[in-house]
């Protein structure tokens, strides 16, 4: 045996491990990769999962998409034009003025004792207002019907004189002077009758006028006078002012241009007929009727003056309180209206946007007959029934598509 030979193993270097140093087999390494398949597999589930929507997201996703269509639409305010009446108006600033205005003063001079009203009641014609001290004139009555009395004795002596002169004339036992003498002196008591008659009822008239009443049916304003103080008839300021309110009248100015359409009303006798509005034209206060026009125009301002009456049953109007008048001169019959609102004006044309079925909407040249307040008639242009955009126009232009928001006069559906 050679000793190479067996020593050789030996000295080579073994492995640790039986299968430390050995390759390893093919068929192992294949293996392997069916694990990293499966991994790949559940990773590429786990992340679909995770990134599907479910159906009630896929659901809800597909409401926003019709939304967006919907949005797409401008969304507007319409009107539906329709055939009515137009009343037409002239309209002018006024101020209202009562009818009358007394300021109530006494008529005779003496202590005012008593006030028989409150501050801004209302008195009708004769109610009493204030009383004076009335003993002065009761007073004077009895002097003067003291006076009369003696008088009316004086004048029975006279007179019984008179007939014994008158039978003695005719037996000449006294002078015819005499007689004449007796006659003069009835008389002269029969006119101091007269005269005592007359004290008498200026006595009375005075003690009348010391309970001072109201002249005219009406508001009493503040007092002027507290009871207590000396009044006399020559008082500047009175003892009160009353001002009638029922009726009461307005005056107001419209341009002088508008004159001949009033002028005609008036000379065909047509009662015309005014209405009272607060100055933000907002609320209506009254209805009346127009009195009188002014004899000439006001140059200076081009206006002319007109005045109303106002039966007032709700006391609205109060003096000096200013107001919007609206005399009605004219009525158009059977006119296609729409709202002022609806008109558009450019430099070319003036137009209004109106609605078709298919919710687009087209530019329309608009001839306008008038305007009056938040009605405007047409001439042509639009046909009673068609829709008319109110508001929402800034984004507007023939073919936009709109979605009404509200429709001013269109027919209500009926409850099925």
């Amino acid at each position: 045996m050679n000793l190479h030979e067996t020593e050789s193993p030996k000295n080579s270097q073994a492995p640790s491990s039986p299968s430390a140093g050995r390759p390893k087999p093919p068929g192992k390494r294949r293996r392997r990769w069916p694990w990293f398949v499966a991994a790949a597999a559940a990773g590429l589930a786990i992340w679909l999962l995770w990134i599907r929507p479910s159906p009630a997201q896929t659901a809800k996703s597909r409401v926003p998409a019709g939304r967006d269509a919907a949005a797409r639409a401008v969304p507007v305010t319409g009107a539906v034009a329709r055939i009515a009446d137009l009343s037409v108006y002239l309209e002018g600033l006024g101020t209202v003025l009562p009818v009358k205005t007394v300021t109530v003063h006494t008529r005779v001079d003496g202590q005012l004792v008593k006030v028989d009203y409150n501050e801004g009641q209302q008195v009708r014609e004769g109610n009493l207002l204030a009383e004076i001290d009335p003993r002065p004139f009761e007073v004077q009555l009895h002097q003067a019907q003291g006076q009369m009395a003696k008088d009316q004795a004086g004048l029975a002596n006279a007179r019984i004189d008179l007939k014994r002169y008158e039978a003695l004339i005719q037996d000449n036992s006294i002078p015819r002077q005499q007689l004449d003498t007796q006659t003069a002196t009835v008389n002269q008591y029969e006119a101091a009758l007269k005269s005592d008659q007359a004290q008498i009822d200026s006595a009375e008239l005075n003690l009348t006028y010391s309970r001072v009443t109201a002249p005219i049916s009406g508001i009493v304003g503040l007092r002027l006078v507290d009871p207590g103080n000396i009044v006399h008839a020559g008082d500047p300021n009175g003892l009160l002012v009353i001002t009638q309110q029922q009726p009461i009248a307005a005056i107001f100015t419209i341009f002088a241009g508008k004159l001949p359409a009033i002028l005609q009303q008036m000379r065909s006798g047509r009662k015309m007929a005014v209405e009272a509005w607060d100055q933000d034209n907002k609320r209506k206060l009254a209805e009346g009727s127009l009195l009188a026009l002014d004899n000439q125009v006001d140059q200076a301002t081009d206006t002319i003056k007109l005045k109303a009456l106002f039966a007032n049953d709700d006391f609205a109007l109060y003096p000096c309180q200013l107001i919007s008048a609206r005399l009605l001169v004219d009525t158009l019959r059977a006119v296609v209206l729409v709202p002022t609102a609806a008109i558009q004006r450019s430099p070319q044309s003036t137009y209004v946007f109106v609605v078709k079925p298919d919710q687009t909407v087209e530019t329309r040249t608009v001839d306008i007959n008038l305007t009056q307040g938040n009605d405007t008639a047409l001439r042509q242009g639009v046909a009673a029934g068609e829709m008319v955009v109110v508001d929402g126009v800034d984004k507007l232009q023939t073919g936009t598509r709109v979605a009404l928001a509200g429709a001013e006069g269109a027919p209500k559906k009926r409850p099925r």
